[in-house]
């Protein structure tokens, strides 16, 4: 630690050693200057920051990623990138696999096609010391207390930092797109004059999107003196954003087999779009399910949001998990554990098999699905149980997946079926739910996007929920879709007006006590004036609607004039209404720092005034001492330390 950070921390530590009247709440030095204020509405644009040549995209997915640029002199056309070596039968690889290959000194080996191929011929003796990842996306959504020293586990069991393996990937795609932007303009094309996104489901909450943003620093993808260079971009706002502008011969009406439609096949949607129109885009992917409810104000286009993105963990990899349950019915949970850690690659070409019969499966399928399985996992587990895999299928209840005699499994498709069932079902009770809403009603299009909307089997369900009450759309180069609309995020990033927050936000101050109204508990007397402690201080409730760039004005004062860095503690809660801190389903979920060192003014009382903004895909604070009119340094942080 240097000399300057150990001097912050020791101010820090003094500010906490010496807490205020808000000392319950362990918030150093929040006297409430001023009564909670309203919002208030600021207009003021935000500056559009420097400007760049190039916006380039990252859809970093669960299962695949990749990346899309357009020129900003040329906006309409979007390249995505260049085709990848060593694609997949079957399956279609303008994307490539997230999976990613360390040395077993724990250097970047490579990613995606490159890492899966080289890892499988690594022989086992040797793959056992390489770190060999995948899927590991779905970590940041589903770790409570996510923070830079989150780990990962490899194919093999070794434990890695979830920072350092982000943070390669992104500078995998980094290295990539200046690749071959730099074959593009026929000369070393200079980072900064990128203007990079990186998309991440809208579910995601806050510290998942600052973990982004911090492997993006890592990576050297931006620096930390230019955040505005990296846009975070939800991934179905994306996708909503590229849907609108939609041209009819460009996508699938389920309704009717002609695309007309009653439109001519150049129309955009959006012009099948009137004044109003609400939409629903419901983005399946690898690991999340979003949904997001937009209504589109002409004539401009912009979009506004009408009910908070709502969704989960029930992307198409539920599938892989029912297809790894089925496996341990027939052949035992603990062979199954044993061959995935002492055969890691064998278990990958086992999984990479299932993948392209998982996409063959449909409702009228009729004929059976054959998975090969490797010749390693015939062999471990013979010499595992000491009886062979036909003789496991023959004594197991599984009755619908049989042996064949080419050495695969063979599935009937109900068995296929019913391994889509429980993510399908999931998903189809989340719409339904979302339908029941209010502010969901009258929606006159269904947006199917992301890789699993590619799935009949899910495109089925959702008809049969929907009953012909919205038209579902489905766009021709799905997969592709949040990349696309990406970019024109980061083209104009304020398409989208209005925001509902997630979550209420807030902080604890202290009121004066009023007798009848405040719980006696709360009560704090501290020179003779009654307080009344814990008071929740809402800055933003949950589904409130936000407009880009309005902020949310609060005045704290310093409890003493030497004090130099107000830590303010901010808790967020689902529910709409919170009265304090201490009630059920608050947590403490981030922290606002406000550098005061090098701003003491003569004034009786510093009152530094800051300010937060909700309306945009991350949250942002800054803050003004205004006796001297000088910008305190404030910032925000969901990470938990």
């Amino acid at each position: 630690m240097t000399e300057k950070e150990t001097v912050t921390e020791k101010i820090i530590a003094d500010a906490m050693a010496n807490p205020s009247p808000a000392k319950s709440m362990g918030d150093p030095g929040i006297t409430p200057l001023s009564p909670s204020h309203a919002q208030q509405n600021d207009t003021d644009q935000v500056p559009s920051g420097p400007s760049f040549v190039v916006v380039v995209a990252i859809d970093f997915g669960t299962t695949s990623s990749g990346y899309a640029y357009a020129f900003t002199k040329e906006p309409e056309c979007i390249h995505t990138m260049r085709r990848w070596e060593g694609g997949d039968p079957g399956v279609s690889n303008q994307k490539t696999p997230t999976t990613i290959l360390l040395t077993p000194d724990r250097k970047f080996h490579s990613f995606g096609y490159a890492a899966r191929d080289f890892y499988h011929d690594l022989d086992p003796s040797e793959s056992k010391h390489w770190l060999y990842l995948e899927k590991f996306k779905m970590k940041l959504h589903t770790t409570a207390n996510l923070s830079i020293d989150t780990d990962l586990h490899a194919a093999n069991g070794k434990r890695v930092k979830a920072i350092d393996i982000f943070a390669y990937a992104l500078a995998f795609f980094k290295e990539q797109a200046l690749k071959e932007l730099s074959d593009q303009t026929g000369g070393e094309f200079d980072n900064n004059d990128v203007r990079w996104v990186i998309t991440v489901p809208a579910i995601w909450k806050m510290p998942a999107k600052q973990f982004m943003r911090e492997a993006a620093y890592k990576s050297g993808l931006v620096s930390r003196e230019n955040p505005e260079q990296l846009i975070i971009a939800l991934e179905p706002e994306a996708a909503s954003i590229y849907c609108r502008k939609l041209r009819l011969h460009q996508m699938v009406d389920l309704a009717s087999t002609t695309t007309q439609n009653g439109f001519s096949p150049t129309e955009n949607v959006g012009s099948g779009m009137s004044q109003g129109d609400r939409y629903v885009v419901v983005d399946c992917g690898g690991g999340t399910v979003d949904l997001t409810v937009h209504q589109i104000r002409l004539p401009e286009g912009h979009l506004k949001e009408l009910y908070k993105a709502s969704g989960g963990p029930y992307g198409s990899i539920g599938i892989d998990y029912e297809f790894e349950k089925l496996l341990c019915k027939i052949f035992g949970q603990d062979f199954i554990d044993q061959f995935k850690l002492k055969r890691p690659a064998a278990w990958v070409d086992l999984m990479i098999a299932f993948e392209s019969r998982k996409r063959a499966a449909a409702p009228d399928r009729t004929n059976p699905l054959n998975i090969n399985l490797p010749f390693s996992f015939i062999d471990y587990y013979k010499k595992y149980r000491g009886h062979s895999v036909e003789h496991a299928l023959r004594k197991s209840n599984v009755d619908f997946v049989k042996w064949s005699s080419q050495g695969m499994l063979r599935m009937n498709p109900d068995a296929m079926n019913s391994l889509f069932k429980p993510t399908i079902d999931h998903i189809i009770q989340h719409l339904t739910e979302l339908f029941e809403k209010p502010e969901v009603n009258d929606i006159k299009f269904l947006f199917l996007v992301g890789g699993f909307a590619e799935s009949p089997l899910l495109q089925q369900a959702v008809q049969n929920m929907l009953q012909g009450r919205s038209r579902i759309i489905i766009p021709h180069d799905v997969g592709l879709t949040i990349l696309k609309g990406a970019v024109l995020f980061g083209l104009d990033p304020s398409v989208i007006k209005v925001r509902r927050s997630p979550l209420t936000y807030g902080v604890g101050v202290l009121n004066r006590f009023v007798e009848g109204k405040h719980p006696p508990e709360k009560l704090l007397v501290k020179d003779g004036t009654r307080w009344c402690t814990d008071v929740f201080d809402t800055f933003i409730a949950a589904d409130q609607s936000v407009a880009l760039g309005e902020m949310v004005k609060r005045s704290y004062t310093p409890a003493k004039p030497s004090q130099q860095v107000i830590v303010i503690h901010v808790y967020c809660s689902e529910k709409e209404i919170v009265g304090f801190i201490s009630e059920p389903g608050v947590k403490k979920c981030g922290t606002l720092r406000l550098d005061v060192s090098g701003t003491e003014s003569t004034a009786p009382r510093r009152e530094i005034q800051t300010l937060m903004q909700f309306g945009d895909t991350e949250i942002r604070a800054m803050a003004v001492d205004v006796s001297t009119g000088r910008t305190v340094k404030a910032n925000i942080d969901f990470l938990s330390h």
